[in-house]
């Protein structure tokens, strides 16, 4: 399984302003490059609190890309994993475009009752054990959507694969980092894999793990 973490970040790494909630980053070409990153998907995975910040998920909206899932016989929109450390997940309002949006939702979570309005119950368990359970029921490509302390969990796991990253022309400041500074990273490079300029005076940047 590949699991490949995609985000839109500022020049000085930040995801939000200092007010925080939804920055809104990321242009045209970004926007392309994210749909891109979601049709190349089995599942992506979102943190319960980059939920509660939107309060709905991303969507593939160019047709050539949903003819391209519709002709490898896939959904036209990747099923998304909402992890949360508690079942149910708390802070999640009935009103959210969420849950009229035309993917299945799926939540990592402790066992537990699943709840209404999503489909299915992954019990959370060690990254690397859950990355093997997904990859044995055929999830090959994972996309993982935010946020940043999700991230980092994984990442100190180091079971992420790929890193898309956008740049883009903003400096924001305060403290919403892509990365939370409470976690310990082994040493470990980065392939670049490609540049590209986007529109907008924005740098798609994309890293392999290496071994």
């Amino acid at each position: 399984m590949i699991l490949k973490l995609v985000l839109a970040i500022s020049i000085d790494g930040r995801l939000a302003p200092p007010s925080g909630g939804a920055a809104q980053l990321g242009a045209r070409g970004d926007r392309r490059a994210l749909e891109e990153a979601l049709a190349w998907a089995d599942c992506s995975m979102v943190g319960v609190g980059t939920l509660r910040a939107h309060h709905s998920s991303c969507l593939i909206r160019q047709p050539d890309l949903l003819n391209q899932r519709q002709l490898q016989a896939k959904p036209s929109q990747p099923p998304l994993l909402v992890v949360s450390r508690s079942c149910p997940p708390e802070g999640l309002a009935a009103d959210w475009p969420f849950w009229q949006q035309p993917f299945s939702r799926w939540l990592v979570a402790p066992p537990g009752e699943l709840p209404e309005g999503f489909e299915r119950l992954v019990p959370l368990c060690p990254w690397l054990e859950l990355k093997q359970k997904l990859a044995a029921e055929g999830i090959n490509n994972l996309l993982l959507l935010g946020g940043a302390q999700l991230a980092a969990t994984l990442l100190e796991a180091d079971v992420v694969d790929e890193l898309q990253l956008t740049i883009c022309p903003k400096l924001l400041g305060g403290k919403y980092h892509w990365l939370t500074s409470n976690y310990e990273f082994e040493p470990r490079k980065w392939r670049l894999e490609k540049v590209k300029q986007l529109a907008a005076d924005e740098l798609l940047i994309n890293y392999q793990r290496s071994s």
